[in-house]
């Protein structure tokens, strides 16, 4: 399988074999398709988060559930990704979008990798008219359970929980989309943001695995990632099996899901 994260210059030198997946997406309401029309990489496909990468918002499954495995080869299909695809996908935030769709096509056993840098690693001109491939063949595959987590696995102390949202959330000093503020009782937290440098790019390996060590994330304990919406989460655990810390489970429901029950507690302050 195709490594979690390449970079331009891979992408240049396999451009015939590779389809381009622009998925940017703002929790502050700004359109990501109008920022794909507005330019994009040669050849890229807009991948809506919303209506492409999530089943519809419930209180039990979150603001971005997993869609049903029919719902995403339907969505796959019709944007011209077939099983033996390879995609690169990208954003301008460090990947911290895009990696949502990765996630979800390496865990159903396809090739797919992030574009280290996203859109700001492009140094070549943008194309700003819209792409649409021909629709192909591509087979639902159930979630794997062993890449799935549950609140109840977040809730377990065996598990070294992960919040990848930014540490004001986390400290439940302020959340713009989520009426209960603060996090699990007992998770660490590991902004996503914080494991991208200021160009962009991915940190270095090396300190990678320093800033994971850090939370307990050791390539031998079981990792459980969740964020607000099991989005950004997914980050989360592309950088750990980049960094050879292994894969870890997604909690999909995340801190929507977790806050919607009011029978869990909520955290509040340092873990």
């Amino acid at each position: 399988m195709i490594a979690p994260v390449v970079d331009a210059a891979w992408v240049r030198e396999h451009r015939a074999d590779v389809v381009l997946a622009d998925v940017r997406w703002y929790l502050d309401g700004r359109s990501g398709r109008d920022a794909y029309d507005g330019g994009h990489l040669p050849g890229a496909v807009f991948v809506d988060l919303d209506t492409r990468l999530a089943g519809p918002a419930t209180p039990a499954g979150g603001r971005h559930p997993l869609p049903e495995p029919e719902a995403f080869a339907r969505a796959m299909g019709e944007l011209g990704i077939g099983d033996g695809d390879t995609v690169v996908a990208y954003d301008d935030a460090g990947g911290i979008t895009a990696a949502r769709l990765v996630w979800m096509l390496r865990a159903t056993g396809h090739d797919a990798a992030l574009l280290d840098g996203g859109l700001t690693a492009w140094d070549e001109p943008l194309e700003t008219e819209p792409v649409v491939r021909a629709p192909a063949s591509f087979t639902a595959r159930p979630w794997p359970a062993d890449r799935i987590a549950t609140a109840d696995d977040a809730a377990d102390p065996a598990n070294v929980v992960v919040d990848g949202r930014t540490r004001e959330r986390y400290l439940g000093l302020d959340d713009p989309v989520d009426a209960r503020w603060g996090h699990v009782p007992g998770a660490r937290s590991l902004p996503v943001r914080e494991n991208v440098a200021d160009d962009g790019r991915v940190l270095p390996v090396e300190a990678l695995r320093r800033r994971f060590a850090a939370v307990g994330i050791d390539g031998t304990a079981p990792v459980v990632s969740y964020c607000g919406s099991g989005v950004n989460a997914c980050h989360t655990l592309l950088l750990a099996e980049h960094a050879g810390l292994g894969g870890g489970r997604l909690f999909p429901g995340s801190w929507s899901a977790w806050s919607a029950d009011e029978t869990r507690p909520v955290a509040t302050g340092e873990a």
